[in-house]
């Protein structure tokens, strides 16, 4: 097991460092700032004297060596647009994305397990083929039509929840968690479900799959066999393999949902780091831009870690020092 660790967080190091280079290049070598930022109507000097504080004028090379030396010191430069620190900035519209990822993925497993084991064990049934024919649209549907259509139903046509923001928070650790109010939760159910669909259709079909195969390995029919009833062959004997798969795509569909729950965010005017982005993108911040896309590599290398663990947790044949083979 750390023989494993050590191995992948020396990968995942030169990861970081490739992305690094690669997200400054392709960031910093784009458009020019200046040209958002100024006013068209201001003089030379003023023009000059700004390209100089944001250290424009410098090579590429040399801004990318004080990138990398303040990068070390846990400095990601400061927002063009914001004045501000980027990678705090960043942080700050953190909590409600994770939120809303969190939120998201929980209903995207607990709707679509159940479903799709549903549709496994009723392959061929009207309970099954129906469960499926939803699973499509769910697919289908773009993310933006389906949230504005959410808006309209039931916030402007049912008035049963609000079209958009984070509604009341309570700070705990001096973070605000929407989730911990019912008025949060009525902000956030309708953009949680959104980003859901998509998510809950993935999972349906893998448990489908799963389940039609694992029912047909001896180990379930021995165990039906022996007498056991359905329910604890289902949920024991059949919940905790077809769980595998699941759990290897959720993680990396985590931090998708995470990076780039962008659309969302924006449909239903939702606080997270996918609208600051968007701003921060408009305004060619390319601080923020850079912070964003290296915190994103981040939160995929962790995932992925911790993906690779519950993998080998949930299937005890599966070793952590094999993967190196």
């Amino acid at each position: 097991m750390l023989v494993y660790l050590i191995r992948r967080l020396s990968q995942s190091a030169f990861v970081l460092v490739a992305m690094a280079v690669l997200v400054f290049i392709g960031i910093y070598a784009v458009g020019n700032p200046v040209d958002v930022l100024i006013n068209p109507e201001a003089d030379l000097a003023e023009r000059q004297a700004t390209i100089e504080r944001l250290g424009l004028d410098r090579p590429l090379y040399e801004q990318f060596w004080l990138f990398v030396t303040k990068a070390l010191q846990g400095d990601l430069g400061r927002s063009f647009l914001h004045a501000e620190p980027a990678l705090p900035l960043i942080l700050e519209r953190l909590p409600a994305t994770l939120e809303l990822a969190g939120v998201a993925m929980l209903i995207a497993v607990f709707v679509g397990v159940p479903l799709g084991m549903i549709a496994g064990l009723r392959a061929g049934k009207p309970a099954g083929k129906t469960i499926m024919a939803g699973s499509i649209l769910g697919f289908s549907l773009p993310n933006f039509w389906q949230g504005l259509m959410l808006i309209m139903i039931f916030a402007v046509m049912l008035g049963w929840l609000p079209a958009g923001g984070r509604g009341e928070t309570v700070e705990v650790f001096g973070i605000g968690w929407s989730f911990l109010t019912l008025d949060g939760w009525a902000h956030l159910l309708l953009p949680a479900i959104n980003v859901a669909l998509y998510k809950t259709s993935l999972v349906i079909r893998l448990a489908r799959a799963g389940t039609r195969e694992v029912a047909l390995q001896d180990y379930v029919k021995f165990a039906r066999a022996k007498g056991l009833s359905e329910r604890r062959v289902v949920l024991v004997h059949m919940l905790k393999n077809i769980m595998i798969p699941v759990v290897t795509v959720l993680g990396l569909e985590l931090g998708n949902v995470i990076a780039f729950a962008v659309v969302t965010e924006t449909v239903f005017a939702w606080p997270g780091m996918g609208k600051l982005l968007i701003d921060s993108i408009v305004n060619l911040d390319r601080p923020v831009v850079v912070a964003y896309l290296l915190l994103t590599v981040v939160i995929f290398i962790f995932i992925n870690l911790v993906v690779d663990i519950a993998y080998s947790l949930l299937d005890p044949r599966v070793r952590l020092s094999d993967k190196g083979s």
